[in-house]
């Protein structure tokens, strides 16, 4: 797992252990991206779910103004502190460890771009989304990417 492009270009991110986090393939980042390329630099972004925090990386290193990382596992927000001093994009983000329905509940900001990849067996993905409008999270113009099984 690589950083695509941007200040931190080539860059290896650390994993996490075992199989409760997906952290979404080179291929897809790498088309995500061609898609969103044009509506990253200065934005403000929210990773929910963040597991590794390579989306948020990545916006971070193609110019984002700023990125907030959700996760409610220690280890991942550890691990999403370590990516960000691997990547010198620490400056820039906040890590927040912590359940991220609650934490959209909670939150008293706004984002330009929210990615939503929560594990796909937990059924988050239609809460989350359904909290990001009923508290009108998302700036006019801002862009919501969620992930899902191919079932789906």
């Amino acid at each position: 797992m690589r950083v695509i492009t941007g200040s931190a270009r080539g860059r290896r991110l650390k994993e996490l252990e075992g199989l409760e986090t997906r952290p979404t393939t080179d291929r897809v980042k790498e088309g995500l991206f061609n898609i969103l390329q044009c509506d990253i630099e200065g934005r403000r972004v929210l990773d929910l779910f963040a597991g590794t925090g390579q989306l948020g990386i990545e916006c971070l290193s193609r110019g984002a103004a700023s990125a907030v990382f959700v996760d409610r596992r220690e280890d991942a927000a550890r691990l999403v502190r370590e990516n960000l001093d691997l990547t010198g994009l620490r400056d820039r983000a906040r890590v927040a460890r912590g359940d991220s329905l609650e934490y959209l509940r909670t939150l008293g900001e706004t984002f330009d771009l929210v990615f939503l990849d929560p594990p796909y067996q937990a059924g988050l993905l239609e809460p989350a989304l359904e909290l990001l409008t009923r508290f009108d999270i998302l700036n006019p113009y801002g862009i919501i990417v969620a992930e899902h099984p191919a079932d789906k």
